[in-house]
């Protein structure tokens, strides 16, 4: 007599080692450090001035970063890295959310700060952002954090979708997109990141404008199938 599928496991990841870890700490201790320096004055910042104010020498900066814009991306890529590892860790299968479900739960999370920390990073990304225009090599970096997570969602999406690769590209590329969107247009505001307006809710309302399209995250491959456990959870704000 067939059985029922058993869900499918997300694979635990290694633990970083020590030395990983506190190369990770520092890198991301320049980074607040370089981005409240951007924010505060501008492209005029030094690599200098940015090791100096890190507390770390010029030649140990330039082993962590190739260029003053680099040592942002750390921040930048903090709340990605928590999505992605977020959603890594759905257990695909009967019984668990749909991706669509595991996606929208996964970016609020991202873009809800939990504590001051997490508000004081949002922080300083909009600053970041906001210097952005005058200043193309920090929007470079911007962009590359976001390609790469891209290229990182995908064998996760494709894990719990099982959908053919180019679904799982689209799908990619619409979250992605979504997420970075997002955090510029609540960036170029004045609203708290904790309100009805916030990150978290805008990242909703735009993955569900652009993955509309897209079946396979319902559980439905080609349309077809019952909804349920693959509907959204709530109307976001409009």
């Amino acid at each position: 007599m067939p059985t029922a599928p058993r869900p499918t496991a997300a694979p635990t990841p290694a633990r970083p080692s020590l030395t990983e870890r506190r190369k990770a700490e520092t890198q991301l201790e320049i980074a607040r450090t370089a981005a409240a320096l951007f924010a505060d004055r501008g492209p005029g910042v030094t690599a200098d001035e940015i090791a100096r104010a890190s507390g770390v020498a010029l030649r140990t900066f330039y082993r962590y970063f190739r260029t003053k814009e680099d040592a942002v991306a750390p921040l930048l890529a903090v709340g990605v890295r928590q999505w992605i590892g977020d959603l890594a860790a759905t257990t695909a299968g009967p019984g668990a959310p749909s991706p669509r479900v595991a996606l929208e739960r996964a970016a609020r999370r991202a873009l809800t700060p939990a504590d001051e920390p997490a508000k004081e990073a949002l922080r300083w990304t909009r600053g970041l952002l906001r210097a952005m225009p005058g200043e193309p090599a920090l929007r470079a970096v911007w962009h590359r954090v976001h390609h790469d997570s891209e290229e990182e969602l995908r064998p996760v999406l494709a894990r719990l979708t099982g959908a053919d690769p180019l679904v799982v590209r689209l799908a990619a590329a619409a979250a992605n997109t979504a997420l970075r969107v997002a955090v510029e247009e609540w960036a170029a505001g004045d609203e708290p990141a904790d309100g009805p307006h916030g990150p978290a809710e805008l990242v909703v309302r735009g993955m569900r404008a652009l993955t509309a399209g897209l079946p396979e995250l319902d559980g439905r491959p080609g349309g077809r199938g019952e909804g349920g456990a693959g509907a959204p959870e709530g109307p976001a704000h409009p």
